[in-house]
């Protein structure tokens, strides 16, 4: 088997969303999914997923369509994880109606041979001790890891996800999870205590407003792109996320400079997944259309 240098772990959902633009129904949702296609568009990924008893498999072809590997995919007698939310006008929060775990809580931290090399990994949102086991399975500390999490995960793993943060290299969170991990109500002062863990960078998101990277030095900010039309924004931080590894690993340039590329892609990229339900835009677009994008960005932000 040939070796896999990117390696993204995370959930493959089935989504049932309602905006106030309209709404879908069990749709292909997780942020190993929507990771994995972002990420792809400049690399090929491998996921580290796992899907129930009741999962669509016909809908796994976007995937393999897409160039990413499914060699550690696995399968659970049980029902597929689930997520059912609402978002109202402003569509930087999700409001959770039911989730069910299911599969999801089986997914086991375990990868073939040809993988355990990889340098480039991205962990999703997943039960914070095994984001922790996952990054022990790599036979050398890893260049880039980007370490996610959510509210749930803090509330009730705040040890475990300290820890997880502290063992990745890039953690990245948005702007209401990094005030409370570090019970503060300054995000920039978040963004610090992030760097006290060892981490070189810290990116922390504002939703439609961008995001901010912090380093020991400087702290770079980045505007979000003015959509016209935003249908969904469901998946737009896993997009991100997967876009910033991908770039990172095809450029393998962590300088500061290329960082901000790197962030100002990223958010390219994310802004396109919010323009329609589940990850039917983001599978559509081409590293010409991210470039595009990219060039008004520049624009937006130029005085």
């Amino acid at each position: 088997m040939a070796k896999i240098n990117v390696v993204i772990a995370g959930s493959i959902g089935l989504d049932t969303v309602k905006t106030p633009f309209g709404s879908s129904e069990n749709e292909i949702g997780g942020s190993g999914t929507f990771s994995s296609i972002a990420c792809s568009i400049f690399t090929r990924p491998a996921l580290l997923g796992i899907i129930g008893n009741d999962f669509p498999r016909e809908k796994l072809s976007v995937l393999e369509s897409k160039g990413v590997d499914l060699s550690a995919l696995q399968e659970s007698e049980k029902s597929n994880m689930r997520w059912k939310a609402h978002y109202d006008f402003d569509v930087n929060t999700a409001h959770t109606d039911s989730f069910e775990a299911n599969a999801f809580a089986d997914l086991k931290p375990e990868l073939p041979e040809n993988m355990l090399g990889a340098e480039f990994i991205s962990l999703g949102n997943w039960f914070p001790e095994k984001q922790i086991q996952f990054l022990k399975l790599f036979k050398k500390k890893p260049l880039v890891s980007i370490g996610d999490t959510i509210q749930y995960y803090i509330d009730n793993y705040r040890p475990q996800v300290m820890e997880m943060i502290r063992e990745s290299s890039m953690p990245l969170l948005n702007d209401g999870e990094a005030r409370q991990l570090f019970n503060t109500n300054n995000f920039s002062k978040a963004g610090k205590e992030i760097l006290k863990l060892n981490s070189k960078y810290a990116i922390i998101k504002k939703g439609d407003n961008g995001c901010v990277m912090f380093s020991h030095k400087k702290h770079f900010s980045c505007p979000g792109y003015p959509l016209d039309n935003v249908v969904d924004p469901t998946g737009c931080g896993d997009s991100f996320a997967g876009a910033l590894l991908g770039y990172l690993a095809k450029t393998r340039d962590l300088s500061e400079k290329n960082m901000r590329k790197a962030i100002v892609v990223a958010s390219a990229v994310a802004s396109f997944n919010a323009e329609s339900y589940s990850y039917y835009k983001l599978a559509e677009i081409t590293r010409k259309d991210v470039s595009e994008r990219v060039k008004e960005l520049k624009e937006i932000a130029k005085f």
